[in-house]
């Protein structure tokens, strides 16, 4: 599939079956992650990969959307190894984790897997059940699987502003 229709054919799953996915699949999704652009190459992103029954039950414990998914990633900052802007002081760590995030997801998409970007978690309580550093920043967590056989796209996956009122030439 050519990158255009892998953009515009993935959708959030949200009913994965309990096929698992492979050592392979999941290796090479991580490897997506791995070689995507940080700012200044600082390379901040920090991910806990979750396959076992007892990481994925607290991480439900976090969230009510890995939706069965049989991995999960939980992706990270390192707020200490992020660049930081000079002008402003702004870092790089939340653009860093959702530019890997997105890479992951459509590396699973490609291998004909599913997965939807969850943002709706609560950063203490996986910090608190994972042991997560200090100095680590949880940005999203990222369900992976096969789609169960009835899982469909949300009936606004396809709705999407016209191109002329998100992208302007020049001005706004």
């Amino acid at each position: 599939m050519d990158f255009k229709a892998l953009t515009t054919a993935r959708y959030s799953v949200r009913k994965f079956s309990a096929e698992p996915v492979t050592k392979a699949e999941l290796e090479t999704i991580l490897e997506a992650g791995r070689v995507a652009p940080t700012a200044a190459n600082r390379q901040p992103q920090r991910v806990l990969v979750l396959t076992e029954e007892e990481g994925l039950k607290k991480l439900d414990q976090c969230t009510n959307c890995r939706f069965g998914a049989p991995v999960a990633l939980i992706v990270f900052y390192d707020s200490g190894a992020a660049w930081t802007r000079p002008f402003d002081g702004e870092r790089s760590g939340w653009v860093d984790a959702s530019i890997i995030t997105d890479h992951m997801m459509l590396q699973a998409a490609d291998l004909g897997l599913g997965s939807t970007w969850v943002m709706h978690f609560d950063p203490a309580k996986v910090t608190e059940l994972f042991g997560v550093p200090q100095n680590l920043v949880p940005v999203a967590v990222l369900p992976i699987g096969h789609p169960a056989g009835d899982a469909e796209p949300s009936d606004r996956h396809a709705q999407r502003l016209d191109g002329a009122e998100t992208i302007f030439y020049n001005r706004l």
